[in-house]
């Protein structure tokens, strides 16, 4: 691919935004049949599947000779942050809906960054904690619903947890792995990782009591096209443009406009999941994404 194109690293990372969006709103769609440890064992597997040759067209390897603390490493965040941590993710989505999904998932920012200092020794700057402090703003007013709405108090409550729940794990898992990534190929990461997620998945539906109705939740889907379509563009085509638009400019143009699926995901869910939009969604909306940028860049 030229590298002298114009803008080309920013024109994948806009489309990374889009295309997660997009992902959010069709496994929205697939979670109100397909149960969350069901659909996040599909996506892995898929994704699992499609790196392969996309390894191979890349000219790296399954198996690298690195010592075997590293494969533990790797396959320990996968268990975390893929395993655990996207399942977490689909149920809070199934029970918060898209829209509020899209301010809660900005905490994502303040809890890498609040790891890297406790775990990496970085810094954190005051503009960043106003940040951090505008996200968690945007949350108490963007989730104020009102009964019309059509979440119950039970339901925003729990799903909030398990938002919060699903971001620290992907956060951990990330984190953990953070000193590999400067000097491991990105590709062969994520393979790794998302074996990891796929053995955490497997011991859990094994011995889950109802994995026999959680599995077949996907065979009994009518929702096949949001199922395969979803994971399609959530676990493969976003994880592969996101990482050419990290490859042709700068990280933190890259990730400034990564963020902008916040925006997407909140347009997408009330245009095709006819989603509300109310005065207090839109102000979380709005903090939460200043509060993404001072993190980011603070």
């Amino acid at each position: 691919m030229d590298a002298s194109i114009p803008y080309l690293g920013e024109g994948f990372s806009l489309f990374t935004a889009v295309v997660w969006a997009l992902a959010v709103i069709l496994f929205r769609k697939s979670g109100e049949t397909v149960h969350p440890l069901a659909l996040n064992t599909f996506k892995n597997l898929l994704a699992f599947v499609l790196f392969i040759p996309t390894i191979w067209f890349f000219g790296e390897t399954l198996f690298r000779p690195v010592p075997a603390h590293i494969y533990i490493l790797l396959l320990l965040s996968g268990v975390i942050g893929v395993g655990i941590g996207d399942s977490l993710f689909f149920k809070s989505l199934n029970l918060l809906g898209a829209g509020l999904t899209a301010i809660v998932d900005c905490l994502y920012s303040p809890f890498i960054i609040g790891l890297s200092i406790i775990w990496l020794r970085e810094s954190l700057t005051f503009v960043q904690i106003i940040g951090a402090l505008l996200i968690v703003s945007a949350i108490l007013i963007g989730t104020g619903i009102t009964k019309s709405e059509g979440i119950s108090r039970k339901n925003l409550v729990l799903g909030i947890f398990y938002g919060v729940l699903a971001l620290a794990s992907m956060a951990v898992g990330i984190v953990m792995i953070k000193p590999l990534l400067a000097h491991s190929p990105l590709l062969w990461v994520i393979e790794i990782r998302l074996f990891g997620g796929l053995i955490a998945l497997g011991i859990i539906l094994l011995f889950h009591p109802k994995r026999r109705k959680i599995i077949s939740s996907v065979f009994a889907t009518h929702s096949w096209s949001c199922t395969i379509s979803g994971s399609f563009l959530g676990a493969y085509v976003a994880m592969f443009v996101w990482l050419a638009g990290m490859k042709y400019t700068q990280a933190s143009i890259a990730s400034a406009l990564n963020q902008t699926s916040t925006i997407f995901i909140f347009i997408f869910a009330a245009l095709f999941l006819k989603e509300p939009i109310n005065l207090k969604r839109t102000i979380g909306i709005i903090l939460a994404f200043i509060g993404s940028f001072l993190v980011l860049f603070g």
